[in-house]
């Protein structure tokens, strides 16, 4: 029964009062509070992600565009494929397989 007494007159202790008050009010109430910071961080990792995704799809896309901008071959092997351009003098055909 002493221990109880010893525990409870802690916990009824003003400086451990007002610590546990202080403690529940960040981690639990107002505008920083535990759950928003954690869906913020989802937040950065997801557009962090994103960001490393259209990095890589820029210098990519910069490849390709340097590659059609130095070599003529591959600027009309590109228009071709893309948009069925073709020569004056020969006629294109598209086929296009049932199921596709």
């Amino acid at each position: 029964m002493a221990v109880l007494k010893n525990i409870f007159a802690f916990v009824i202790n003003r400086y451990v009062l007002t610590s546990l008050i202080f403690i529940v009010l960040i981690f639990g109430f107002g505008p920083n509070n535990l759950m928003v910071q954690y869906r913020l961080n989802k937040k950065l990792e997801k557009v962090e992600a994103e960001k490393k995704f259209y990095l890589e799809e820029i210098e990519k896309d910069q490849n390709i565009s340097q590659n059609l901008m130095t070599n003529l071959d591959n600027l009309e092997r590109f228009a071709r494929e893309h948009y069925w351009m073709k020569r004056d003098n020969e006629d294109v055909y598209l086929v296009i397989r049932k199921g596709e």
